[in-house]
């Protein structure tokens, strides 16, 4: 297998896991409460790569869009209730992806958040435009990889690594009030929603067609989801360690991805805070794509246009109108002057709502030995399946309380 073939999941790994919300949570959660929620991203880890992997073999055995399947299973009315709702939910992080772009550029030029804004939408759009699919997979997938830069820090402030192992069994830290019981709660759930967006799924799955996967690449499925969601889900808990040492004693509150950059400016300098800036800026651009790409991909996929970046763009037309025009409702968004971190919890908030709705039918069609024959869902994947769906639908059910309560995890 080519090394390079495992680009389509570095980039939706990095993308996924250490974009703009997860640069915002990570840290955060690390501050408030050390290393205790390490294992909300090793146990929501496992779930993205149960449906990564169902969403790759279903695109790789049944060579058909998960959407356009989706549509057969759910039927007309159903089908477009998850699609707008996928929609909304995946345009509201795209807009929280290119505000956080802005920031990132402004915190390197000096120039107005806003302009840069909207000169990274432009920067990115041309990106797309020229490029073919396997090049924009390989420029941001291993761009992204800058962000190694938090491990390398982690490990140069010689942390309390029994802690930081601790931190992988599941628990509840002791002696917590009401109030910090619920934030602890929001942000168990936040981390959730944040690692199995459903973008991930979507555009891994659309990929994989894009790269036309057969039967035959069924391992290369199996390896891309386990190294690039284990290596983005590492990077964002070497985020977390870093917080939990450095910002928690402290008292500071991260909350912003500039501050985040600051765990690897500490111990490298200058240039560990600008080969952070520069990591986070390649995999917020990664999520800006993924996210304006998925959105494209389903919104054809359920109506039957032709699709696909390794068609050019006039080769697709209806695909190519979708995406530049969810980028451009994205910048309108954040031109708006909408606060980028609220824009961050609304994605977190309407991804996990969407979640249900993304993942029941997408474990139906892998299960279907009528699309999958021999490739159907066996044993663990099923038990996989069912177990984090359950999961997904309680925590849906307590997103909006718990944002309530917690008055988005300020309590």
């Amino acid at each position: 297998m080519n090394p390079l073939e495992l680009t389509l999941g570095i980039m939706t790994a990095v993308g996924g896991f250490v974009d703009i919300s997860e640069l915002v949570f990570a840290a955060q959660a690390g501050s408030i409460f050390g290393y205790a929620l390490i294992w909300a991203f090793a146990f929501s880890t496992i779930g993205i790569m149960a449906f990564g992997e169902m969403a790759g073999r279903v695109a790789a055995v049944a060579n058909q869009p998960v959407f356009n399947l989706m549509r057969h299973r759910l039927g007309l009315k159903l089908g477009l209730v998850t699609l707008f709702a996928s929609l909304l939910s995946t345009l509201v992080t795209c807009a929280a992806e290119i505000g956080g772009l802005g920031l990132i550029l402004h915190y390197l030029t000096g120039a107005p958040y806003l302009l840069m804004s909207v000169v990274s939408t432009a920067v990115v759009m041309a990106s797309m435009w020229v490029l073919p699919f396997k090049w924009i997979e390989r420029v941001y997938g291993l761009l992204g990889l800058l962000m190694l830069v938090f491990a390398a820090a982690l490990v140069a402030i010689h942390p309390p690594w029994d802690k930081v192992l601790g931190g992988f069994v599941p628990q509840v830290p002791s002696s917590l009030s009401t109030k910090q019981l619920l934030q602890f709660g929001y942000f168990g759930v936040a981390i959730l929603s944040a690692v199995m967006f459903p973008y991930e799924a979507y555009f891994y799955s659309s990929g994989g067609m894009e790269e036309k996967w057969g039967p035959k690449d069924l391992l290369t499925n199996r390896v891309t989801t386990t190294v690039g969601f284990v290596l983005g889900s590492l990077l964002a808990i070497a985020i977390l360690a870093s917080s939990a040492q450095l910002f928690g004693p402290a008292l500071v509150g991260p909350e912003e991805p500039g501050t985040t950059a600051l765990e690897a400016a500490i111990p490298f300098g200058r240039a560990g805070l600008l080969i952070a800036l520069l990591g986070m800026l390649m995999a917020v651009a990664g999520a800006a794509v993924e996210t304006c790409m998925a959105n494209a991909y389903a919104i054809s996929q359920f109506f039957g246009w032709e699709w696909g970046r390794h068609k050019k763009p006039w080769d697709a037309p209806r695909f190519t109108i979708a995406w530049i025009a969810f980028m451009l409702l994205a910048l309108a968004i954040v031109l708006t002057g909408a606060d980028v971190m609220t824009l961050v919890e609304y994605a977190v908030l309407f991804s996990i709502i969407v979640l249900p709705l993304t993942y029941l039918p997408l474990m139906l069609l892998a299960g279907d030995k009528g699309y999958m024959g021999q490739y159907a869902n066996k044993w663990l994947a099923k038990g996989l399946g069912w177990t984090y769906f359950v999961i997904v639908c309680l925590a849906a059910a307590a997103a909006i309380p718990l944002y309530l309560l917690t008055s988005g995890g300020q309590a």
